[in-house]
Parts: structure tokens; sequence; C-alpha cells
């Protein structure tokens, strides 16, 4: 038996806390990281607000816009002036904006953020426009003494499920391996929430990003009726292109069969708490995307990926054909069932290994 501990960092709820956090987002997977990490016991955690009406529910008890029913912790205070909300003692910073608009906040706020403490982005998506990810816009647009800190968080992570103490594993992938470990000690309870270590930033990235788009798809096969043969086959083409997609932008393709990869993709193509598959289901009963954006609060990152998915795959050459029926049911009126047979109807081809993505 192996007693190989090298990728062994500590004991999870072992390392010390952040004394004080600072996450930068008021929706609900803010929401449940802000939670997840005050729980600790002695980390304060403050939320940065796009709007006084969030920050002024928060700190009354209950964020009723974006996660209503639960109560805040009492670690948590809200505020709208990041200037209020940063202090030299920040440990920790966690960026979870969604991804459109992840630029307008770095530039608004780059002489803002505290320096030498680790700034972990949790948005998963690609920019329109730029096909940039999160984690290359900070490297695009924070000054240099910033970059050594970057970290990205990802995986199968349902914010309701944290807040109910939920067993969740995520990946923390960062270029610099001392990033990855520290952010790691630092969201990992020792209980529910759990976290991996990762080199593979392009990966996670790609993953976090594509599939929202194959959770799009797969809401629509649900809402066509189809059963588990079809979304089984959807999973496992769908990962094919993300995997390719992930492989041109630089990955080793490894980490899509972890937690970023299949796993987010297992997640968020088989539950209605997914938004982007709520989106699909939508589609699929005949609504427009106008319809259904003006029906909710919340952002499903996957209705502006497939438009920079398209982008960056037609930019490097990658075939990606779910990707595109979906981008074609969003914004060229296709059918989805239409885009289904087209799918099927496909020249036949040989099925390769994962990270080939054949």
């Amino acid at each position: 038996m192996s007693t190989d501990k090298s990728n062994e960092i500590a004991a999870p709820g072992s390392h010390a806390p952040p004394s004080r956090a600072l996450v930068v987002g008021d929706g609900a997977f803010a929401m449940a990281m802000a939670t997840s990490l005050a729980r600790r016991g002695d980390t304060s955690v403050r939320i940065l607000c796009h709007t006084t009406q969030v920050r002024d529910e928060i700190n009354a008890g209950e964020n009723k816009t974006y996660l209503p029913g639960y109560q805040v912790h009492s670690n948590i205070t809200a505020y709208t002036n990041i200037t209020e909300a940063c202090d030299p003692d920040i440990q920790l910073v966690l960026l979870v904006i969604p991804t459109q608009f992840l630029r307008k906040f770095l530039v608004a706020n780059l002489a803002s953020l505290p320096v030498g403490c680790p700034i972990v982005v949790c948005a998963k998506g690609i920019e329109i426009g730029t096909a940039e990810t999160p984690y290359e816009m900070m490297i695009s647009e924070l000054p240099g003494k910033y970059h050594k800190h970057f970290a990205v968080l990802a995986g199968p992570s349902f914010a309701k499920e944290i807040m109910d103490g939920e067993p969740t594993n995520v990946v923390v992938a960062s270029q610099n391996s001392i990033v990855a470990k520290e952010v790691a000690q630092y969201v990992s309870d020792g209980s529910s929430l759990r976290a991996y270590v990762s080199d593979d930033v392009h990966g996670i990235e790609i993953a976090g990003a594509v599939k929202n788009v194959l959770a799009i798809a797969s809401g629509a096969l649900d809402g066509l009726k189809f059963g588990n043969n079809a979304r089984a086959a959807l999973v496992c083409r769908g990962l094919a292109e993300l995997t390719r997609l992930a492989v041109a932008t630089g990955s080793n393709g490894r980490s899509m069969a972890g937690l970023a990869g299949v796993g987010d993709l297992m997640l968020t193509c088989s539950s209605s708490l997914s938004r982007n598959f709520t989106v699909g289901k939508k589609l699929a009963s005949g609504m427009s995307l106008e319809e259904i954006s003006g029906g909710t609060n919340a952002v499903a990152e996957g209705v502006a990926t497939a438009k920079s998915v398209r982008m960056l795959a037609g930019k490097l050459g990658v075939e990606m054909p779910i990707c595109e029926a979906v981008y074609q049911c969003l914004y060229e009126g296709k059918a989805p069932k239409l885009a289904l047979a087209e799918l099927q109807a496909r020249p036949l081809g040989a099925e390769g290994g994962l990270v080939a993505g054949e």
C-alpha cells in the first residue's frame, strides 16, 4: 500500500480560519460561501453588495432578494462601499460576481482591493467580446502586485446545499501552489465543505463555463420529456466538447475527470436547482429568452457564455456541436426539438478518450 503523502495539505479544519474575509457579491452563492466562512467561529465576514436594498436586507437578518428563508449568520456584515468593507486585516477575498460584470468591478476598484492576501474568483463563465475567463480578466486589469495571489474556486456546489450544511467538495486552482493550498485550508471546514487543489487554471475555468451551456441543453431535454438515456449521452458528449476546448486553451485535460469537470457537469445537468437547467426547460416549453430573463433576478451564466464559447471555439477551431445548438436555440430562435434532431443526424464518428476529447 502506498504511503506517498506528497499531495496532502493538512487535516481539513485544522488550519486557522481567516480572521476577516471579504466576499464581493450578494447573490445566493456569495451568501453561501460567506456563511460557510462565518460558521468557522472566529471569522468576521464582510459582504460587498451592489445595492443598498440587499445590503439592508442582509444586515436585517435575511437576504430576501437572492436567498430567502435563511437567517444571516451573526458574523456577517454587509456594505455597499468597498472602502468601508476593506481593511488591512482582510486575509481572504472571494469575488462572487457574474462573469459579464467582473471586469467593470475590477477596473473601478483596482486600487481598493487588499494586497497580499488570496483573491479568489468564483465566477463560471467567459466574457463576451474578449473570450477571456475570470482569471484572465484579473491578470488583464489588476496591477502585477496582485497576480501571485490569484486563485479560482469551482466544482459542484449549489448554494442552498452549502447553506444546509450538506457535504460539498470543491477545487481551488492557482498558478501559485502555495496560494491554492492556503485557500483550500481557509474554506475547508472539516465537516461539510472540503477543497482540493489544482494548478490547471485553464481547464477548471473552461469546465466551469461550458458546463453552464450544457446545463441549458440538459434542461431542454427534460422539458421535452426525454429520459435518462438522452441525459447520459448529453453529459458524455458534452464532456468531450468541454475537454476539447480546455485542451485547446492549454489544459492537460485531466481536470475534466474531476470536480470542476464531470462533477459540476453532472450536478448542473440533473437538477432544477441549476438556473441554467431551468432556462433550458423553459426554452423547451416555448418561452423566448426575453420572457425567461424577465421572470427572474438571478443570473444564469450559461446564457451569455453560449455566445463567448461559440466565439472562442471558432477562434481555436474546436468543434462543439451541442454548444452551437444551444446558441442557436437561445439567439436564433431554433426549436430545441429540431436542434436535437439535427444533432442526432450528424455523421457518425469514433469515440475517443477523455483527454483527447474526441
